[in-house]
């Protein structure tokens, strides 16, 4: 799968696409609907399968100070929609120039005159363009107008409900990420390099491997038994603490700390990704170490036991 971050001046192997057309953050099985039409198009006219989205996240210009909201990063972004068969993954910039094109000035400049796509796949409820004036009935248009297909991806879910990107984060913050994988089609994961911490885990038998946060929605703070691959491929399950660890002294920003089990090895610096597989508990203040080392061995028999049913 090639990558390309512009729709300026482009080769022409990277125009001509079928695409889908959103900014699928999660990638999650309604998005994989509007990406299987897109798809259909494409071995329908032989143009290669794209999708388009935006970098920085649309939602983080007009909601600067909301909290993080991220469901994956652009790695894992990029992997889940290769796994999908995306040939071309076009990241656009959402500059300022972006950011102020109408929904027409979108469809002339930057689809057809840009990436000269063949087909767009929008969801039923896609906005787009300046305002958000831009709907699945004026991109038909466009499409009639400068020459492309249009399909347009019914909800997918539940009757009564959409799989929503919205859902899942609410799913994450409320401690359920079982529902969250339910709608995603996989665990919802943590993907970042190992960072140096307090190294207190090490002390008292149970050393972490700590991952910042960073612009990824914040789960329920707690316990999670978890599943987490090394950049070799290895898979180790294990026991995480996501939060602030408040019994230990001092302010830390949230983030997970993964106790790999059955595992020594220095991986300071490496990229580790971890998935949520199940909540076990909320984050505790302890009165003392010796209290707290009990509840982490007791979390970690928990986890052995869940992970081991759901291998």
């Amino acid at each position: 799968m090639r990558i390309v971050r512009s729709w300026k001046g482009l080769a022409d192997a990277d125009r001509g696409a079928s695409v889908a057309l959103g900014n699928f953050d999660g990638v999650h099985r309604g998005h994989q609907t509007v990406i299987a039409l897109a798809n259909e198009a494409s071995k329908a006219t032989g143009a290669p399968l794209g999708v388009i989205s935006f970098d920085p996240h649309p939602r983080r210009i007009f909601q600067p100070d909301a909290p993080a909201f991220r469901l994956m990063n652009l790695d894992q972004q990029a992997r889940a929609l290769a796994d999908l068969g995306v040939d071309i993954f076009y990241i656009l910039p959402f500059d300022s120039q972006m950011e102020h094109l109408t929904d027409r000035a979108f469809a002339h400049e930057v689809l057809h005159g840009g990436l000269g796509v063949r087909h767009v796949s929008v969801g039923f409820d896609i906005s787009f363009g300046k305002g958000r004036t831009g709907s699945p009935q004026t991109m038909t248009d466009y499409g009639v107008e400068l020459g492309f297909g249009v399909s347009i991806a019914p909800p997918a879910g539940p009757v009564g409900s959409k799989y929503s990107s919205t859902s899942i984060r609410t799913a994450l913050r409320e401690g359920r990420p079982h529902d969250a994988a339910d709608i995603l089609g996989r665990p919802f994961a943590i993907r970042g390099p190992v960072e140096r911490g307090r190294q207190l885990g090490r002390t008292i038998g149970f050393p972490t491997a700590n991952v910042a946060l960073a612009d990824y929605v914040s789960p329920r703070f707690g316990v999670y038994a978890t599943r987490t691959r090394l950049p070799d491929g290895r898979e180790f399950p294990g026991v995480a603490n996501i939060g602030v660890n408040p019994t230990i002294e001092g302010e830390i920003a949230p983030r997970l700390e993964v106790w790999l089990f059955d595992f020594d090895e220095d991986i300071y610096d490496q990229v580790i990704e971890t998935d949520l597989v199940a909540f076990l508990r909320d984050e505790a203040r302890f009165d003392g170490l010796e209290t707290m080392t009990a509840q982490i061995h007791r979390d970690a028999d928990e986890a052995r036991g869940l992970l081991l049913k759901s291998s």
